[in-house]
């Protein structure tokens, strides 16, 4: 691709014969050094839009092209063993909660149990105080009131086994529930994955599952874009990317708006080397905004790498292989030291002068 700048505008003084250019002579104008470069306008912020579940793809509700909110549900995964999950693990949960009720049937057994150990403590005890009185009065012998107290003593002993062995199902009970919570909500978590939420908004760039498509967890469904910040992304081949620096300006065309020229300023070069496109990448932000923004859009570019006043040039079909030039009058070519090349014309730093006649090559 070829663009012209007023800059770059030169007239020539020329001589025609049979339609073709015979002679010129060099003159005095401004010249642009250019590098070519093709990519794509790509919008920033994209991510990709991932399944965290597996599932059958179904209501997707929107296509390439439209904007989603940021917590919308994008669309739906059928899965229904993560939905038997989350059934179990509440059924589960409300037994549990059951237990740690006092109409447990359990715990209604422990306190029976315990009532009874109480009532039978509180008569022993009772028991054990008489004899330790009509032993006092020498009525009873010292055997009978030990006896006594040795069933007093039991008797509690009893009744503190009861109370701990409650408290020990109380807390196995309680455990339990805080388990089978502990799964109701990572089955609800699961569950949620069901479906698929848009995380930032932005708009759909690219739509890679349809309805119907089982998606296995972390595959791609969709990709979103902030439409907002458009950049445009340079394929720059290895001759050229040692000349290209943040800052420079790009001139560039969209294959949807050749008609259109638009500015950019190269803000990043990436370092590594794009296996893919077997170019180097770099990144260019447009001085005013686009008429027309589609993701991916193509483009061609012409990144000004320099630029000089009042050159010497002379039309580049004119010099030849080794820097040679044809002069009227002088048998041999000439060789030149050129400056800046641009795609129509070659600086002339040395070997020429604005007197010499040039000839077309092979004259």
């Amino acid at each position: 691709m070829k663009f012209i700048y007023p800059a770059l505008m030169i007239t020539f003084l020329t001589a025609v014969s049979c339609k073709k250019t015979v002679e010129t002579k060099p003159v005095i104008q401004d010249i642009k050094e250019l590098v070519f470069a093709s990519g794509q306008l790509e919008w920033d912020d994209s991510y990709n839009l991932i399944a965290q579940t597996d599932g059958i793809l179904m209501a997707t509700k929107f296509e390439i092209g439209q904007e989603v909110k940021k917590g919308i549900v994008y669309a739906v995964l059928d899965n229904r063993t993560s939905q038997i999950n989350t059934e179990v693990a509440d059924e589960l949960l409300g037994i549990a909660e059951e237990n740690l009720k006092p109409s447990a049937p359990q715990l209604l057994q422990m306190d029976q149990n315990i009532q009874i150990a109480e009532n039978k403590y509180q008569q022993d005890k009772l028991q054990a105080d008489r004899y330790q009185r009509l032993f006092d009065k020498g009525s009873v012998a010292k055997i009978e009131m030990e006896n006594m107290q040795l069933a007093a003593k039991n008797s509690l002993a009893n009744l503190n086994a009861l109370n701990k062995q409650k408290s020990s199902i109380l807390q196995q009970s309680k455990s339990q529930e805080i388990s089978v919570r502990g799964q109701l909500k990572n089955a609800r978590t699961v569950q949620n994955y069901n479906q698929i939420k848009v995380p930032e908004t932005g708009t759909i760039i690219k739509k890679l599952k349809n309805d119907g498509d089982f998606v296995r967890r972390g595959e791609v469904v969709a990709v979103i874009a902030d439409q907002s910040n458009v950049e445009g992304v340079l394929n720059i081949d290895e001759n050229s990317i040692g000349k290209i620096k943040i800052g420079q300006t790009a001139y560039i065309q969209l294959n949807t708006d050749k008609n259109k020229v638009y500015e950019a300023k190269i803000t990043e070069i990436l370092s590594a080397f794009d296996q893919l496109s077997q170019s180097f990448i770099c990144k260019v932000k447009f001085k005013d905004s686009l008429a027309l923004k589609y993701h991916g859009t193509q483009l061609e570019a012409n990144i000004l790498i320099g630029e000089k006043k009042n050159a010497l040039l002379i039309p580049r079909k004119m010099l030849g292989y080794g820097n040679k030039v044809n002069v009227k009058g002088i048998d041999s070519p000439v060789i030149i030291k050129p400056g800046i090349i641009s795609t129509e014309y070659v600086e002339i730093l040395d070997g020429i002068s604005m007197e010499d006649i040039i000839l077309p090559l092979g004259h």
